[in-house]
C-alpha cells in the first residue's frame, strides 16, 4: 500500500525564532521514510510526527549540518621543531624510491 506524502505545515516556535514545519503521522511516516528523507536532504524541510488519534507530537526531524569550527592556526608553535633543511632531498632516499 503505497500513501501520497500530505503533510500538514504548522509554525513552531523554537529558540524563540517562528519555523514552519511539517506535520506527518507516525504510520505516514514510517510508510513513506525513504521520500522524507529525500526531502530532508535535498530541500532541507523539517517534520514533526505525531502519533495516536489526539496527534501527540513525539519527534522532530530536521537536517543534519556538521559543526564548522574555526581553524587555529599556530597550535604547535613552539612545541616542534623542523629543521632548516627538511625540504632538502637526500640521494639514498631518491635512489630507494626512484631507482635513480
Amino acid at each position: 500500500m503505497r500513501y501520497n506524502l500530505t503533510t500538514c505545515q504548522k509554525q513552531v516556535i523554537i529558540n524563540k525564532k517562528a519555523i514552519l514545519m511539517n506535520s506527518i503521522q507516525v504510520g505516514q511516516f514510517k510508510a513513506e521514510l525513504s521520500s522524507i528523507l529525500e526531502k530532508v536532504q535535498k530541500n532541507g524541510e523539517k517534520f514533526i510526527i505525531e502519533f495516536g488519534k489526539k496527534h501527540k507530537k513525539i519527534a522532530m526531524l530536521v537536517p543534519y549540518e556538521e559543526e564548522k569550527k574555526p581553524r587555529k592556526f599556530g597550535q604547535l608553535k613552539g612545541k616542534i621543531n623542523i629543521p632548516d633543511n627538511f625540504d632538502n632531498e637526500s640521494a639514498k632516499i631518491n635512489e630507494m624510491f626512484y631507482d635513480e
